[in-house]
């Protein structure tokens, strides 16, 4: 089970240091404001409000997703269907929170976790901090993202939350996708849940949306892979599963 308000605190402590950069010009400004000529003085003040406005907005829709919104409650995952004895693969970058509930969700199959984290490619300090604080699923394989050491049409079900956006690159991501392909079953399926590039991400975090993709460019990369959408699911106005077969 996961603890209240485990989510917004997790965005909290491994992304201290946005919080103290926005700490600290809030207390710049509402210092400054009193020294500075009137004619400047709305200046500052539209930046406070800015800076206030933005923090308060991005906090309040990470609680609303990771923690009031049941996004971790896998609806629809359990609505997957996975033979008894069938092969699970989750993969993550580094931060692993759902594979314990996952298996808990579907506690008779195989459940694999692989990690493609690597600290030369994927340098963000917050994932750095994750690891520390989060022990891997027990049996997590570390993987590449060009090779996944698993047989051609062997899982039953490939899952992706909240990772593959770790992936950088484009010709990487589309390797990689190419890779899940591979080692899924045909019939099986593959589910990618991300946050997108989009207005309501861009009202929530700002220009931090521009760590994620937008849904064309994940759709290039599921074509590049031979990978079709059979179905969207909204979890939140801000976060999108999509699930995939192969063509």
């Amino acid at each position: 089970m996961r603890k209240p308000f485990q989510g917004v605190w997790n965005i909290v402590r491994f992304n201290w240091h946005f919080y103290v950069l926005a700490g600290v010009l809030i207390a710049f400004l509402v210092t400054a404001s009193r020294f500075l000529p009137d004619s400047i003085r709305p200046i500052a003040s539209v930046l406070y409000v800015a800076t206030v406005t933005t923090t308060a907005v991005s906090l309040s829709v990470s609680l609303y997703v990771y923690d009031l919104s049941g996004l971790y409650r896998f609806g629809w995952l359990r609505s997957l269907e996975t033979d008894a004895d069938g092969c699970v693969v989750n993969i993550n970058a580094g931060f692993d929170e759902t594979s314990e509930l996952i298996k808990a969700v579907h506690p008779n199959t195989k459940l694999i976790v692989f990690d493609f984290y690597d600290p030369a490619r994927h340098t963000e300090v917050s994932i750095k901090r994750a690891r520390r604080a989060y022990p891997p699923y027990p049996g997590t394989q570390a993987i590449g993202t060009t090779k996944l050491p698993l047989p051609d049409h062997s899982a039953d079900c490939v899952l992706l939350i909240m990772s593959a956006h770790e992936i950088r690159s484009e010709d990487e991501r589309n390797c990689f996708f190419k890779e899940i392909a591979r080692i899924t079953k045909p019939g099986g399926k593959i589910a990618v849940t991300e946050h997108l590039r989009d207005a309501p991400n861009f009202l929530a975090y700002n220009i931090g949306f521009f760590h994620f993709f937008s849904q064309n460019a994940w759709q290039r990369t599921f074509a590049q892979a031979g990978l079709r959408v059979t179905r969207k699911i909204k979890n939140t106005p801000f976060v999108t599963t999509f699930l995939l077969e192969r063509q």
